[in-house]
């Protein structure tokens, strides 16, 4: 029987923190995917097209042409071409599951669990605005909520920016009692000296988690953070491969978050959750992009043992808040009580309405990278 071919690749920019990629195969089956990196959504693309004469004419072999993308190259790794063959990965996946009749998931060993857990974002500069998302977010079913501190952060801080931060979250917790939770993005922003302090004032709130307590630059000293504090330490949405992970496993994180749609796809996060496993770590996969990116997870954290919670910035539980879910159809992610109910359908498990995307490609929007600085104008990590 012959096999059918891929006969187009085509990217699609819709914004650039958003972009997708349609591949088509000689019998008209189409998987989508989704190759972004937040900001540099057009850099992505562009590599996209530069992998593209790598899989017309060929099968849709999943790892074949991902070994292929990854290795044929003389210069390896990094954020773009790993975001750039996630994007193609997941389309693959797509493509394969469609031609089975089944759910990514279900070719990666079948389903380990029934719901998925997940977290939304939970934002507010005031203690106050942090009670009243945190309200509206019990009120959804949600069980975990993720927030951040405000910023810019001092290299090293004062008293009273601790002190603001206790109370914010200490206000958290008030709402969320103790049977719901949260944990704090620190997104990178504090020096290695401030994050031990922070996480020294934050220990009687008892958050879920702590991320990104450093720039991922300063990855070594995750080991002095993570024996100074019992709050469990999450990192890794910066890291790109099983490789860059490795070394971080050894410095006693609890949880690892891989971007489906920036650590080469579906095929490499599958085997991070692996190495991660050795190690006892497990999985959080980071995803703050579309719902392409947050189909990948959903078949990932059905398919994986070690996952215990997904990030969803999407507002599944409500349709009107975010217009990325406008390119998808309303039964693409079932929601309920704080979990995502396993999804069921072929492939990634959405339906992608085309039409829009073609239209809304060709007027992008342009949303600028956050610029911030601390109070003498040098920069600050946002």
């Amino acid at each position: 029987m012959t096999e059918a071919k891929i006969v187009s690749v085509e990217t699609f920019v819709l914004s650039t923190r958003f972009a997708l990629v349609r591949i088509e195969t000689d019998d008209g089956l189409v998987g989508w995917g989704e190759p972004v990196l937040e900001g540099r959504a057009h850099s992505v693309a562009r590599t996209v097209q530069e992998l593209t004469p790598q899989l017309i004419g060929e099968p849709a072999h999943v790892e074949r042409l991902w070994q292929r993308m990854v290795k044929e190259g003389f210069y390896r790794g990094g954020p773009s071409l790993g975001s750039a063959v996630a994007g193609v990965d997941q389309a693959l996946w797509d493509l394969l599951g469609k031609r089975a009749g089944l759910p990514v998931h279900e070719l990666l060993g079948g389903p380990v669990r029934d719901t998925l857990t997940i977290y939304a974002p939970c934002h507010g500069d005031t203690p106050e605005q942090l009670r009243e998302r945190a309200a509206e977010l019990v009120d959804a079913g949600y069980r975990l909520v993720k927030t951040a501190p405000g910023g810019p952060r001092e290299r090293f801080e004062n008293p009273a920016g601790i002190a603001n931060e206790v109370a914010r979250m200490e206000a958290l917790r008030d709402v969320l009692g103790d049977e719901r939770s949260f944990a704090i993005d620190f997104h990178g922003r504090l020096s290695a000296p401030s994050a031990k302090r922070l996480l020294a004032a934050l220990e009687h709130t008892a958050p879920t988690f702590v991320e990104e307590p450093v720039a991922p630059q300063y990855q070594h000293e995750l080991g002095r953070l993570t024996g100074s504090t019992t709050i469990p330490i999450a990192t890794g949405e910066r890291l790109y491969d099983r490789w860059q992970v490795a070394p971080v496993l050894e410095l006693g994180i609890s949880l690892l978050q891989p971007d489906v749609s920036h650590c080469f796809g579906i095929s490499e996060a599958m085997r991070i959750a692996a190495v991660a496993s050795v190690h006892d770590v497990a999985l959080a996969p980071h995803c703050a992009t579309g719902p392409l990116a947050l189909a990948s997870c959903v078949q990932v954290g059905f398919a994986s043992h070690d996952v215990v919670f997904q990030e969803c910035q999407l507002s599944v539980h409500d349709r009107s808040v975010n217009p990325f879910l406008s390119i998808v159809d309303a039964d693409s992610f079932r929601y309920a009580d704080g979990a995502l109910l396993r999804p069921t359908r072929p492939g990634l498990g959405v339906e992608v309405d085309e039409e829009r995307v073609r239209a809304w490609a060709a007027n992008p929007e342009d949303v600028p990278l956050a610029r911030w600085q601390q109070r003498d104008g040098n920069h600050a990590e946002w």
